[in-house]
């Protein structure tokens, strides 16, 4: 019987991991691939961790799960398919292996909706990014393109504006789905364009991103836009399948969850990517972790 089980080594587990063995909690973090870090890890460079400017997102999981590991974290390597309650406690199963536990914290972190086109995986952190406030600066001066149509690109595009040089807004429809006000603000931006009912065909370059294909859905007409970043904001997918009906979720699929990081359910947490908040970045998914110790203990005294 542990006292807390750790679905996921991310940032936000990892934080969770580092705070429970400090907490002297009986902790075991579940994580599915083997190895941590999440998203992070293909992030080429973080520059907006404090303290670490520039460190590859390789590296600080790296050093993320070392800390963990030198306060004693126990890990194993399991895919969790089913939790249910058993009186005062849950039970876990995994493709590996059965855990019982009192407290539960989720994770399991999100994924980035891809365009599934030729060069969008091999020019991953060379040009091709899912986060402009993440990669934004190291564009500045430079001609980028941002994908969707929706509040997230809006908001990346104006965003980008004010340090690149220019921001091709491409959008598969006539107009864009993102709010009124995000859209004015965005068509007020002289540096930004906006091509319309227009889908992006492939990403190219050798070492980094060099052209964007572009292709016209009313005329059929393809071109090359000579761009040096991608900017895909096409919707985030969280990774909570695995806990539908167990917790309650938003109708993204978003893990129910304030800042204290509760769910509905008793000693179960939710920290990271995985969770309903407004601010998807490292240094909130680490806050998220410290979070959901603390209301686990504040909660175990209740």
């Amino acid at each position: 019987m542990y006292d807390l089980v750790i679905i996921g080594s991310g940032p936000a587990g990892m934080s969770a991991a580092i705070y429970a063995q400090r907490a002297c909690l009986n902790t075991l973090v579940l994580e599915r691939t083997g190895f941590g870090g999440g998203q992070v890890l293909n992030t080429y460079e973080v520059d907006n961790y404090p303290g670490l400017p520039g460190i590859s997102g390789f590296e600080l999981a790296q050093k993320m799960s070392e800390h963990a590991t030198k306060l004693n974290a126990v890990t194993a390597e399991d895919d969790v398919t089913e939790i249910t309650a058993e009186g005062d406690h849950y039970i876990i199963k995994g493709e590996n292996g059965t855990y019982e536990t009192k407290g539960i914290i989720i994770a399991t972190g999100a994924k980035h909706a891809h365009l599934n086109v030729p060069g969008e995986d091999e020019l991953a952190g060379m040009g091709v990014s899912y986060c402009a406030t993440c990669d934004g600066a190291f564009f500045t001066g430079r001609d980028v393109v941002v994908v969707g149509g929706g509040d997230v690109a809006v908001e990346d595009a104006i965003f980008l504006a004010r340090n690149c040089r220019k921001v091709y807004l491409i959008h598969r429809r006539d107009e864009l789905r993102a709010a009124k006000t995000l859209q004015e603000a965005v068509k007020a931006c002289d540096n930004v364009e906006i091509i319309w009912n227009t889908t992006v065909e492939s990403i190219n370059g050798s070492d980094a991103v060099e052209t964007v294909t572009v292709k016209n859905k009313l005329t059929g007409e393809t071109g090359l836009l000579p761009v040096a970043g991608v900017f895909i904001a096409v919707g985030i997918l969280p990774n909570s399948e695995a806990f539908d009906g167990f917790v309650k979720r938003d109708a993204g699929g978003y893990i129910c969850a304030g800042e204290d990081c509760a769910t509905d359910k008793t000693f179960v947490y939710a920290v990271g990517d995985v969770r309903t908040k407004p601010l998807r970045q490292v240094v909130t998914a680490v806050a998220d972790g410290a979070n959901a110790v603390t209301s686990y203990q504040k909660d175990l005294l209740q």
